[in-house]
């Protein structure tokens, strides 16, 4: 089961939030697809915030003082009663707008890619090395395509 939760610790993301919360919702439908397990129990916090708070956490946990898209953080929980993945996704209102932007991009769209993304290193997808990016950038493009969203890269 996965249980998601919205945290908003900017004023960029108050007037988004009705929209998020449906990309959100779609995204999770394809569970087998992005390799949620079905014997984990899945906490996952959407953290929404603005570029000082997420290069903060960024410099702390990554030891890179920049801001940032996304930030994902993963902690499991696995003992004989339980079994939990308990997981924050930081996402940078600014950055990923800006990026969108630079890409030419909606914002929505972009942001549908980052979840999506961040998801897939949650049930253990990285881009570590070549092979590995590849194979996490395939299932990124597979995804967003049954949400309707055209290749990103």
């Amino acid at each position: 089961m996965i249980k998601f939760f919205i945290i908003i610790k900017s004023n960029h993301w108050p007037r988004r939030l009705v929209r998020i919360n449906k990309i959100i919702n779609k995204i999770i439908k394809y569970k087998e697809i992005l390799k949620f397990k079905k014997n984990v129990m899945y906490y996952c916090n959407f953290i929404l915030m603005n570029d000082n708070l997420i290069k903060k956490y960024n410099n702390i946990y990554k030891k890179n003082n920049k801001s940032t898209d996304v930030l994902t953080f993963v902690s499991i929980i696995k003992n004989k009663c339980l079994n939990e993945k308990h997981c924050d996704i930081m996402i940078s209102a600014e950055t990923l707008n800006n990026d969108a932007k630079q890409d030419n991009k909606d914002f929505y769209i972009h942001f549908t890619h980052l979840a999506v993304h961040s998801i897939l290193h949650i049930n253990g997808y990285t881009h570590n090395n070549k092979k590995n990016y590849l194979t996490m950038k395939l299932k990124e493009i597979e995804i967003l395509k049954k949400i309707g969203i055209t290749n990103p890269y």
